[in-house]
Order: C-alpha cells, then sequence, then structure tokens
C-alpha cells in the first residue's frame, strides 16, 4: 500500500484559471510567508487549485504587510498552493484541507532569487512542466524538466521536482537520488532532508527514515504540519518521547493545531505522565469544545482524573 506522508515544496509556476468552480467547500486555511531574514513578504501572489478538479479551476490571494494569506470556502482533499513574487524563486505546496476540522496554520520561507532572471520563456516553460506533473502525465513532464536543467544546470532546486516525479511514480531510489542532487548544493535544505527521509519511509526502512528526519533542527521546520507528521511516524514506531517532542513544537508553531494537542494528551498517556496529559486535554476541550473529538478527551480526562 502507497504510504506517500508528506509532499515537498519545488519550482512552479502555473497557467490561468478556468471558470468552473467545482473547488468550492467550507474549508478555510491561512499562513504566512517570509524572507530569509524572517521579515514578511508583503504582495506574494498565492494560487489556490484543488488538485481533483476536473479543471484548472481555482482562485488567487495576495499576502498582506504581515505576510498573512486566507484562503477560504475551499473544498477538502489535495490543493496545490502556487507562490510567485518577483526577485525570488517561485515554490509550490501540497497541503490537505479539511472541512470538518481546523486547518493547520502554514508557514513557508521563500528564498531569494540569485544569478537567475525568471524570463518569460523560461516561466512558460516550467509552467508547461509543472502542468504535466499536476496531469500526472509524469514521463513527459520528466523530459520537460530535464530539458530546462540541461539549458539551465544552475538551477538546482529543480531536481526537487524531479525527485517528486519519481515519488509520485513510487520509484523511491531514483526519488531519492534526485533529492540528494538538492543536498549537494544546499547542505541543511529542510524540504530535501525531509523527502529522502519520506523515500526511505516509503521503503519501509523506518530507523533510516528517522536517521533522515532527525537531521532537521526544530528552528529550520517552521511548517507546524511537517513537525506533526515526523512525530506520527515516532509515535507508530513507539518511540514516544520523541513524538512528543515533535508534537509539542507543532502547538508551539500552530497554537490552535487541534490533532496535534489531541495526539500529545495521547502520547503523555502512552508515557504515563498523566498531569501532563491532563493539562493538554484540559487544553484540548478548551480550545475545541464542538471538537468531533471532544467526547473521547472527555473520556481520556475522567479515567486519569480516577488515577
Amino acid at each position: 500500500m502507497k504510504k506517500a506522508i508528506l509532499i515537498i515544496s519545488c519550482l512552479v509556476l502555473s497557467g490561468g484559471f478556468l471558470s468552473a468552480q467545482d473547488w468550492k467547500g467550507l474549508g478555510r486555511v491561512s499562513g504566512y510567508i517570509y524572507d530569509q531574514d524572517g521579515k514578511p513578504l508583503e504582495g506574494v501572489k498565492v494560487k489556490l487549485v484543488w488538485a481533483k478538479s476536473t479543471s484548472t479551476s481555482g482562485f488567487e490571494v495576495m499576502t498582506d504587510k504581515d505576510g498573512k494569506w486566507l484562503g477560504a470556502w475551499l473544498h477538502s482533499g489535495t490543493w496545490n498552493v502556487d507562490l510567485e513574487k518577483i526577485g525570488y524563486m517561485p515554490l509550490k505546496k501540497a497541503i490537505e484541507v479539511s472541512e470538518v476540522s481546523r486547518n493547520p496554520e502554514l508557514k513557508i520561507t521563500m528564498q531569494k532569487a540569485q544569478g537567475l532572471v525568471l524570463t518569460e520563456e523560461l516561466k512558460q516553460t516550467l509552467g508547461k512542466a509543472n502542468q504535466l506533473f499536476e496531469e500526472k502525465d509524469y514521463p513527459a513532464a520528466l523530459d520537460a524538466y530535464n530539458a530546462i536543467l540541461v539549458k539551465f544546470p544552475d538551477i538546482y532546486i529543480l531536481w526537487k521536482n524531479v525527485g517528486n516525479v519519481y515519488f509520485a511514480q513510487e520509484q523511491y531510489d531514483k526519488a531519492e537520488e534526485a533529492y540528494k542532487k538538492v543536498l549537494e548544493k544546499k547542505a541543511d535544505d529542510s524540504d530535501a532532508l525531509l523527502s529522502v527521509g519520506n523515500c526511505y519511509f516509503n521503503r519501509n526502512e523506518t530507523d533510516k527514515a528517522l536517521e533522515w528526519y532527525e537531521k532537521i533542527q526544530f528552528e529550520n521546520i517552521p511548517d507546524p504540519a511537517v513537525l506533526y507528521n515526523i512525530g506520527l511516524i515516532y509515535f507508530k514506531t513507539s518511540k514516544y518521547e520523541e513524538a512528543l517532542k515533535y508534537f509539542k513544537r507543532s502547538t508551539e508553531v500552530q497554537k490552535d493545531f487541534e490533532d496535534s494537542y489531541y495526539q500529545m494528551g495521547v502520547t503523555q498517556t502512552s508515557l504515563q505522565k498523566n498531569a501532563d496529559a491532563i493539562a493538554t486535554f484540559e487544553t484540548f476541550l478548551k480550545l475545541f469544545p464542538n471538537s468531533e473529538k471532544a467526547p473521547q478527551v472527555q473520556g481520556f480526562l475522567d479515567y486519569l482524573k480516577k488515577k
């Protein structure tokens, strides 16, 4: 069974949007975008496209002076979020949106473009390559990315896209090789480190995957969803202390991350840290009184307080 868990940032530019609105739902997602110095980036174009749409329908929003953006009325499922600002390397995030629970807030850092002029021709070429990837025409997408790399070898970050093509086809050895080409240029690239770890995880080499995840420092993981997913891997392998560290950090980054508070309380219970678990579950009920998990959390509390 395929166990793909995280889709990482990559170069992308997309085309126009059609009028269909099959993407509409009740979900909301927001985030902040920063530069490499941690300063908010105003005027970043954020394009959102629902992956299951029968067309390229979607919409655009811009970040404000605080670097914040908001997407509302979203259908549940996978969304492609494209980021673009003149002078910065364009990025793409694939995120999961829920219509029934609060979605984690995204915090993303954009890198300044160094020594690369994104001409209109290059933008169109990248856009076509990414469109092929989104349409799951993986052989054509791979040819397109490789053609760009032959012509513009300095765009090493594009190896992430190549890795994603292989990853989507479950060719994890080739995906790993592509991601490592990014690490040859930037050894601390968090997305590439994470992606190599995902390759090992999907090959059922959990211990090796965790070795790669541990190379990523907390300070370099601004995304609470990434922290949460790594915590889940530790939890599923019964490494509860490590799992707790990641769940706790994800709630520090995202104060209203419902699933992470819940999982943190469960992990504390597994570690018999009952007082901490009680405090976490009480916080959960205070923050999310109408959650579907609220009755179960109350049951945990009743049990722990009787011990």
